[in-house]
């Protein structure tokens, strides 16, 4: 049996092979020290840093609500009372309606009335929000799966590694300074670890921008409050480097003998086999808008860390995903089961590449498994 520092790279809903990824890797009885993950890897890699078994993803993946995919609610066009008054107040559509002063009608009274329409509160948080979906449903859910385990919608990253002892790492955009955070314990303790991940996962213009809250306190000493956060994959989409980062304030002073590394990749140019991969469905995406960023979040996730990468070929892990959509959150039954499958079939051949597939065979004989 090995330990492993684990990677896991952004990509969405192309996410979901994580878990047959993660079968696999305790299928060979080896286990897990650091846990770094970027969008939907931060997703997968917090799970799991708070106990949940690779079953228990998948019991998660498979969720419906009113025969829908669970994940499928993740798509939340938002709603007027997402918007706060003040955030109205000071918004370019307030300056607009202003200037244009048609009588007898007050700007804040106009905002209000479009916000009522169907549509415009999806323009209004595409304009002031910088994205088409409130990721409201994301966060509630992800506190949902974290109260399962114990951990409180008002814990932080400091207080989750205390009850855990998890070395867990998230990694998001400031775009305000400009500049890759490597949210954990060390570097933003009082971050509540819902917010850290719903910052990793905030595609540009697809889910609402995060703010930074004061609340939140420092990172890395230095305030960031009221500056503007998104998706890590902007920055770093499959932060591998993070693995042998020697700065001890980011990613602790960690024996680098102590454990072997692993890097989990949403490979775009591998095909599942047997499956036909064609181009991902746009079921979801009613909105033309929504079919661009779609494209375009494809386009941005599939630009890799490849410098890095090439350094540690050797410990990546590619899992095939071709065909599969970064906002395809509602796949069908057997199109996920697919995903699921070719990431625990990489796995597999990666641990037998790699001379460390006989923790598997033993675990599976040990179970009476052929």
């Amino acid at each position: 049996m090995a330990q492993f520092d684990v990677v896991f790279e952004g990509g969405g809903a192309k996410g979901s092979a994580f878990v047959g990824a993660l079968t696999a890797l305790k299928a060979a009885g080896h286990t897990t020290r650091r846990l770094i993950g970027t969008s939907a890897g931060a997703i997968t890699a917090t799970l799991l840093a708070v106990g949940y078994t690779p079953e228990g993803m998948l019991d998660a993946v498979n969720e419906k609500l009113n025969g829908k995919p669970r994940f499928a609610t993740f798509m939340d066009h938002p709603r007027p009372a997402d918007f706060s008054q003040p955030q109205k107040d000071v918004s370019d559509t307030m300056r607009a309606l202003e200037l244009v002063h048609i009588p007898m009608f007050a700007g804040h009274l106009l905002l209000n009335m479009l916000l009522e329409t169907p549509l415009y509160p999806t323009l209004f948080s595409v304009v002031e929000c910088g994205g088409v979906f409130a990721g409201v449903a994301f966060l509630n859910w992800m506190q949902e799966k974290l109260l399962v385990r114990g951990v409180l919608a008002t814990d932080t990253l400091a207080s989750v590694f205390a009850k855990t002892q998890v070395d867990l790492s998230v990694v998001a955009s400031d775009t305000s300074d400009m500049e890759m955070l490597v949210l954990n314990h060390r570097t933003a303790p009082n971050v509540p670890i819902a917010s850290a991940v719903r910052m990793s996962m905030s595609i540009p213009l697809v889910w609402r921008e995060m703010v930074w809250q004061e609340s939140w306190g420092p990172y890395l000493g230095r305030s960031k409050t009221g500056n503007v956060i998104v998706d890590g994959g902007v920055l770093s989409n499959f932060p591998i480097r993070l693995i042998d980062e020697s700065v001890p304030e980011i990613m602790g002073d960690t024996d680098p003998d102590g454990a072997l590394n692993l890097g989990l990749l949403l490979d775009e140019t591998l095909a599942i086999p047997g499956t036909n991969p064609g181009k991902p469905p746009l079921s979801l995406q009613e909105m033309r808008v929504v079919q661009r960023l779609s494209r375009l979040m494809d386009t941005m996730m599939g630009a890799q860390d490849n410098e890095e990468m090439r350094q540690h070929a050797s410990e990546i892990c590619r899992l095939p995903v071709k065909g599969y959509g970064t906002t395809e959150f509602d796949m069908p039954d057997p199109r996920l089961q697919a995903l699921v499958d070719a990431g625990r079939a990489a796995v597999e051949a990666h641990l037998q590449s790699r001379n460390l597939a006989q923790a598997s065979s033993t675990a599976r004989s040990s179970a009476g498994q052929p």
